[in-house]
């Protein structure tokens, strides 16, 4: 009997070790598939779908558009208005060839072909921009707004709101560029600069007060909006969404070719949404928990 009820003794000191260490295993951190809250500047996730690296933007307001004064501003960049956001997270760089190339894979998004002469860039060696690894770490471009969008989806997030992205690139201090009032080749890609895109992380010097690259310069950007040139001044108080239809989307950020004036984070721009033609078109997806 005595061997017997240390033989069970035994059992039970294997059974609550065996279950100890199961409820050690199941209490690990698990990668979650959506960003936690995000409640402060500098706050990081990383998509687990694409490996992109956002930022978070928290809560707050900030002024939208242009001030009266700003003599390079267009008609539809006024009136300058106060905008308030929930918080959000917003792709800290554009999305890259290697990133596009695993929706390729998924399914989700169509097979890029570039020519090494296409815009006028001579490529080294005369390879093509998309597919080579020199270039993993490029923005993929000639976009046009439903493949952007296609992307965001398959990625989990979506494409940015216009006052989402005008946020993300120049914080709540009413500056005219992410990271400044005046603009040169040492912070952004813009004419007379490279002279073709750039890499993802280049220019950090440039980066907004949220830390997030390039919304100035390198490649314009699909945002979710469609285009009025008079929405400022109908538009919400809160978390604005832009109009309900409209025959072109907007377009924000300037161009490895663009000019200084287009660079400004006010600055608006509108395509077709088949538009994807100019070579200086790209993709930046954004999250948030409560809108579409």
């Amino acid at each position: 009997m005595k061997n017997l009820a240390r033989t069970f003794g035994l059992v039970l000191l294997i059974l609550a070790g065996t279950m100890q260490a199961c409820a050690t295993t199941d209490s690990s951190p698990v990668s979650s598939s959506t960003p936690p809250t995000c409640t402060e500047i500098g706050q990081t996730w990383t998509s687990p779908v694409d490996e992109m690296t956002l930022v978070c933007v928290p809560a707050g307001s900030f002024m939208m558009g242009a001030a009266e004064d700003d003599l390079q501003a267009g008609a539809d960049e006024k009136p300058q208005h106060q905008v308030t956001l929930d918080a959000f997270w917003i792709d800290r760089t554009e999305v890259t060839n290697a990133m596009f190339a695993k929706c390729i894979a998924a399914g989700a998004c169509h097979e890029r072909k570039y020519s090494p002469y296409l815009w006028g860039v001579r490529l080294p060696n005369g390879t093509p921009y998309y597919g080579e690894t020199l270039y993993d770490d490029f923005p993929v471009i000639v976009l046009d707004g439903e493949e952007a969008q296609a992307y965001c989806e398959w990625a989990g997030r979506r494409l940015p709101y216009e006052a989402e992205w005008e946020k993300a690139a120049r914080g709540t201090d009413g500056r005219l560029y992410p990271w400044g009032a005046s603009i040169d080749c040492g912070h952004a890609n813009f004419l007379g600069c490279e002279g073709k895109p750039a890499q993802v992380t280049s220019y950090d010097s440039g980066a907004s007060p949220f830390g997030v690259l390039n919304m100035s310069g390198n490649l314009w950007e699909w945002v979710a909006d469609w285009y009025d040139p008079a929405y400022y001044s109908q538009s919400p108080a809160e978390n604005p969404l832009g109009p309900d239809t409209g025959e072109y989307h907007i377009l924000r950020g300037g161009g490895w070719r663009s000019l200084t004036s287009q660079l400004r984070v006010t600055n608006r721009a509108s395509g077709k949404p088949e538009h994807s033609t100019d070579g200086e078109i790209g993709i930046r997806c954004a999250w948030s928990p409560a809108i579409p």
